[in-house]
């Protein structure tokens, strides 16, 4: 069981399910033969099949994770992240009760993978991925854009994953357990760190924080 305090519980479906969008490398855990192994995935998520979801992806055929499925394993998705200083607390300087932390926003998926073994499904799916990820690109690639006998042997060099959904638990760390003061003062110390313009994890949680701060 994850340990979540119950301020930083994230609940919100829809809040979840952007943070894959827009962080898709997922970390893949699952207890093999040969001990525990985490591989860096990017996932999409189909959300018409399954209760909860279900996640599409790929490994390398020479990946051998493949052929060791069967059980429950984990995808851990992280978004924004930060270091916190206490000197942006207005309360430390009134008090000096107050120490360092790291805010954090992460997605833990459960289920258990399955294989696709079927090669129009596999299609699909490396489809799916490439439409998803190329969608930004001013003239997205399609897999149709590859000849046809290359397109062939990719295929033949992977193994289609499928993850149906059994549970997701989102945890938000974004200084939900502090004053108002307080958050405005991390939001603040956030915007004015030197390397906040080019580092989109510092501004992202600067955003998550002042968003929390707002909510009921």
């Amino acid at each position: 069981m994850t340990y979540i305090p119950p301020h930083f519980a994230q609940n919100d479906a829809s809040a979840m399910q952007a943070l894959l969008r827009d962080f898709p490398l997922g970390t893949w855990v699952l207890s093999t033969a040969d001990g525990l192994q985490a591989h860096h995935i990017p996932w999409v998520l189909d959300t018409t099949r399954g209760a909860h979801g279900t996640l599409l992806g790929h490994v390398a055929r020479a990946n051998t994770v493949w052929q060791e499925l069967g059980f429950e394993t984990l995808v851990v998705f992280q978004g924004p992240s930060a270091y916190i200083s206490p000197n942006w607390y207005p309360s430390k300087r009134e008090h000096g009760r107050a120490v360092p932390t790291y805010n954090y926003d992460v997605v833990h998926i459960h289920g258990v993978a399955q294989v696709v073994e079927d090669k129009a499904q596999t299609l699909a799916i490396m489809e799916r991925l490439t439409n998803t990820f190329e969608a930004a690109q001013p003239k997205p690639w399609r897999v149709a854009d590859a000849p046809s006998d290359y397109l062939e042997q990719m295929l033949a060099a992977i193994v289609a994953i499928e993850i149906p959904i059994d549970r997701w638990v989102g945890k938000r760390k974004a200084s939900q357990n502090r004053s108002p003061a307080d958050r405005a003062g991390v939001v603040q110390g956030l915007r004015e760190q030197p390397h906040a313009q080019s580092s989109t994890a510092v501004t992202a949680m600067a955003d998550l924080v002042q968003h929390d701060a707002h909510q009921p």
